[in-house]
């Protein structure tokens, strides 16, 4: 079967990228067939039946078209990931009078992982997917603004932007996927989660050789509170990013 090529492909010239394919005028119209629509489509799978079932098949399936239809549009599953990811951060940002660079930072990284929290999917995405699309760049370019705005050389403002977004996306994913643990075994809460896992717990405490968490187990509050874990730790980070860098 004879696929049909994109435009550059036949005179060898480097074919034109997702993001500018998408910023370009619309052709007159021979399909309703559009990354909008795609990408659109996409999100709606992943959030009801999570990532894995994102395929070209299926989504050729949902959309109404032919399996190879949506081949026209995007190149695979990075090109399929990237859109998703666009679509959905969208929405991401902070006051225009904004400037503060704590403040700009903090308030991303906050809707960040209700983002990631709402699309569970986000998690398992590759980081260049995450990062290098245009709502993902213009977050990333009003932290970057933010920090630059304080004297700091290139590579400290790059290093600070990069120490938070690490942090939120490593707690988002062990949140998600303690969540879907917990789901998987059919726990519905942090007590029952800690009642099932009691029998190992209670022979590692008994070695004597973790008495810190047994601690931890005894007197800690706040176990599942994971908004309040995700406050304090964000705050850690940027307390000493402003320690280290005296902004």
């Amino acid at each position: 079967m004879a696929v049909a090529k994109k435009e550059g492909e036949e005179s060898g010239a480097e074919a034109p990228s997702l993001w500018e394919r998408m910023e370009r005028p619309a052709p007159a119209p021979r399909t309703s067939l559009t990354l909008e629509r795609i990408a659109a489509a996409a999100v709606e799978i992943a959030d009801e039946e999570g990532g894995a079932a994102v395929t070209m098949r299926r989504l050729a399936k949902k959309l109404g078209v032919a399996p190879m239809a949506a081949y026209r549009h995007v190149d695979g599953k990075d090109d399929l990931w990237a859109l998703m990811i666009d679509r959905v951060s969208r929405d991401l940002a902070v006051p225009d009078g904004t400037t503060d660079w704590r403040e700009v930072l903090r308030s991303y990284a906050l809707q960040t992982r209700e983002l990631m929290l709402a699309h569970p999917w986000m998690a398992a995405m590759p980081t260049p997917v995450i990062m290098l699309t245009p709502s993902r760049m213009a977050v990333a370019e009003r932290q970057l603004a933010a920090l630059t705005v304080c004297g700091l050389d290139a590579d400290s403002v790059m290093a600070a932007f990069r120490a938070v977004t690490s942090f939120v996306h490593g707690s988002a994913q062990t949140e998600i996927a303690l969540r879907d643990y917990q789901e998987r075994n059919g726990w519905t809460s942090g007590d029952e989660t800690r009642q099932a896992l009691a029998p190992q717990m209670r022979y590692l405490v008994s070695t004597g050789r973790y008495p810190t968490f047994e601690q931890y187990a005894l007197n800690a509050a706040r176990k599942d509170d994971r908004a309040w874990e995700f406050v304090f730790g964000l705050d850690c980070v940027l307390d000493g990013i402003a320690q280290r860098l005296g902004i």
